[in-house]
């Protein structure tokens, strides 16, 4: 039954992280950060799928888990290979997004909410998609710090060189949108974290 559940859990994540960057993100020509945030890049500049391109950037970063942190291996490389397909497989819906949201900021803000919680639903049974969130962690561990910290530098980053490399994208909305990606992903694992507590102490 776990096995089950993380299951359903994995394929409802990947399909709002899907419909999040599908929806809202691409057809406005935002940024998010992560693997997904340099796999928009490319998507821009080349027209490379995005879904594709994510697991092209993350086979590298598994292949480091693997050898050095082969738990984060294991919980992420699920998320990684179901998100990267459902990425593409739907997306057709960029054409709804268009004529669904009219606002720049709307789409940004929304987009990271969609995402998030696909993220955090899946965090909240140790599941990730892996990418530089997977390279944060193993990076956060080897240096002691706070892994949620270490990733969101890291797509400050990333967002932060693609509106230099893509002059279109716009810097602000994108920073909005990794913003609610984090507030949304940190809001729900906190809430499970604090039912485990509670459930606990009865």
């Amino acid at each position: 039954m776990d096995i089950l559940k993380r299951a359903i859990v994995i394929v409802i994540g990947s399909a709002l992280v899907a419909i999040g960057l599908n929806v809202f993100i691409v057809p406005f020509g935002l940024l998010e950060g992560g693997a997904v945030g340099i796999s928009l890049i490319f998507h821009y500049l080349t027209g490379a799928k995005v879904g594709f391109t994510f697991l092209l950037v993350s086979i590298p970063i598994f292949l480091v888990a693997w050898i050095f942190y082969r738990p984060f291996f294991f919980n992420g490389i699920h998320g990684m290979l179901l998100s990267s397909f459902i990425i593409d497989l739907v997306s057709p819906l960029q054409t709804i997004g268009k004529e669904l949201v009219t606002s720049p900021l709307v789409a940004a803000v929304c987009g990271g909410i969609v995402i998030g919680m696909g993220v955090g639903i899946m965090l909240r049974l140790d599941i990730s998609i892996g990418g530089t969130d997977l390279l944060g962690q193993m990076i956060a561990r080897k240096l002691k710090v706070n892994p949620g910290l270490m990733i969101f530098v890291i797509d400050i980053f990333i967002v932060t060189f693609g509106s230099f490399v893509i002059l279109t994208v716009q810097l602000t909305l994108s920073l909005a949108t990794i913003f609610c990606v984090g507030l949304t992903t940190s809001l729900l694992v906190s809430g499970a974290d604090k039912a485990q507590d509670d459930v606990s102490l009865k």
